[in-house]
């Protein structure tokens, strides 16, 4: 069958990953102490694109040649129009990995990215990506892998399980039908006192969580027919086939161990010399369900002498004000808090910059941060930057048509709004990423780029159309005036933080502010 027995009735989320962005990949590497060969304008394939939202941001805002592939034909439809509208070197397949791994001319890469097909495929599958990454990723190349990791996941695998059974033997209809009736009926055995859930409690707690997910997500996530959790031990001998060696987590918070591990996890893991068996601890220790990892070609630990001065150089810019800064972080431990002492400082020093770019250097001389180290300095903006606080800058060359061709993007994205595609990102070149914009604000953007006099009113209207209306704590807003009244206020809010710091990161011309 051409989806591999892949769930390909209903198509995915539209999803951006900011763990994929080359900027980000960079960043984690650089936490963790490890070097690659990965330049400014890079070669990049992402296998399993979904909608493509992610290919087409990273591609938007960076330089280089962008490859992506998925077998799902509208999936593939959806994403071309995308790339169309960015007008940036994106090449698009609909090819199997299997087909893929055999395509002739397939160019060599610098980065290989997958997010969330792992676990999900067939071991044929998997082999191709090997392939791919033996043949297709240069030394020194990064490979970004993410999947469902034991041992987190098992106690949850019967559940899954008898979900999935109910789903392809026991129910009727489409599959989002199947996903309702499948739940209600594990429902039904649990509360008939099925003694596997009396044994496990907190799995009726887990389908509790499920029945609120989007049913497109639970389709996609548990009813393949390939579904396998698996320890990062066997991930990590698997992509050794590949010359692939572990290098750091794309979760930016697992690379600090003072943050994200008790003392006595560190004392025990810090005893081990096996790279993968200190990992495969970790996830005990911490109970990991979902690992997000970097690869690389040749791994390669950076000297301590370039490691300052690669830490010095990394420029930072704010997202948010100083004073909404993140006081706790939660990790897979449990939660953190940030030390006023550090923190402070550090969001003053970037304050500072007034949203310009300051280099981990500028910052250190910055008179707030005297009494700070290089190494609080640099842990305390790697916390700040995992959390949304702020973000690296992009190295792009190309910066110019960065902002073209996000902008571009970016109203095509808010277009798509007023039909309910929902997208919450959108592309912000200066950081190479995106950057969360809800579908009120996309609208609030669309009828700004249309010129609307009372641009409240036309967001309501085209609510109004589609018999829709705000949601506010939980609860429909009621009435057209109580949703224009709230749309004001939240298009005040908007004008005065949000579209100031979209013209900031380059994701929205400053000519569309002046004419609103």
């Amino acid at each position: 069958m051409w989806n591999s027995e892949y769930i390909s009735e209903v198509d995915y989320l539209y999803g951006y990953f900011t763990e994929q962005s080359p900027e980000r990949l960079k960043l984690a590497l650089l936490s963790r102490g490890i070097a690659h060969s990965v330049g400014d304008s890079p070669t990049y394939l992402e296998l399993g694109f979904g909608q493509g939202l992610t290919l087409a941001i990273n591609a938007a805002t960076g330089a280089g040649d962008y490859f992506g592939t998925d077998f799902n034909p509208s999936q593939v439809a959806n994403a071309k129009e995308l790339a169309e509208v960015c007008g940036k070197p994106i090449t698009i397949f609909d090819d199997s990995f299997e087909e893929l791994a055999a395509r002739p001319g397939l160019p060599m890469f610098d980065i290989i990215s997958l997010h969330g097909i792992w676990s999900w495929i067939s071991e044929s599958s998997r082999q191709a990506i090997l392939r791919i990454a033996r043949e297709h990723l240069k030394p020194g190349g990064i490979f970004y892998v993410s999947y469902n990791v034991t041992p987190g996941w098992s106690p949850a695998v019967p559940l899954r399980h008898l979900m999935s059974q109910f789903g392809s033997r026991a129910s009727s209809g489409g599959i989002l039908s199947r996903v309702d009736q499948s739940i209600e009926m594990v429902q039904r055995v649990i509360d008939a006192g099925a003694l596997y859930f009396q044994a496990n409690p907190n799995l009726a707690e887990r389908l509790q969580s499920i029945r609120g997910q989007d049913k497109l997500y639970v389709a996609h996530e548990y009813f393949n027919a390939n579904w396998e959790p698996m320890p990062f031990s066997y991930v990590s001998d698997r992509l050794s086939e590949s010359k692939l060696g572990f290098g750091a987590s794309a979760n930016i918070l697992d690379n600090i161990p003072g943050i994200s591990l008790p003392e006595a996890a560190r004392q025990i893991i810090d005893e081990l010399e096996d790279v993968a068996l200190k990992e495969t601890v970790r996830d005990y220790f911490v109970n990991q369900q979902f690992r997000r990892d970097i690869f690389v070609k040749g791994p390669r630990r950076i000297s301590d002498f370039d490691m300052v001065k690669a830490i010095d150089r990394q420029s930072f810019v704010a997202l948010n004000k100083s004073e909404d800064r993140p006081r706790k972080v939660v990790t897979g431990s449990g939660q953190a808090d940030l030390l006023d002492a550090v923190y402070d400082p550090v969001a003053e020093a970037m304050a500072a910059g007034n949203q310009a770019p300051r280099q981990v250097a500028d910052i250190l001389a910055h008179p707030s941060c005297s009494k700070l180290t290089r190494w609080q300095v640099w842990e305390a903006l790697l916390v700040l930057t995992a959390t949304g606080h702020v973000s690296t800058v992009s190295g792009s060359p190309t910066a110019e048509a960065d902002e073209k061709s996000s902008q571009a993007l970016n109203a095509r994205i808010c277009e798509k709004a007023e039909a309910q595609v929902n997208m919450q990102f959108l592309a912000a070149p200066r950081i190479g990423a995106a950057v969360p914009v809800n579908r009120i604000e996309q609208l609030f953007l669309r009828q700004m780029s249309l010129g609307s006099k009372n641009i409240p009113e036309a967001v309501w209207h085209t609510l109004e159309q589609q018999g829709q209306s705000l949601m506010f704590e939980g609860k429909s807003v009621e009435g057209r005036e109580a949703n224009i009244a709230k749309l004001k206020e939240l298009f005040v809010e908007f004008s005065l933080n949000g579209i100031p710091r979209l013209i900031s990161l380059g994701a929205i011309d400053p000519a569309l502010q002046a004419s609103s």
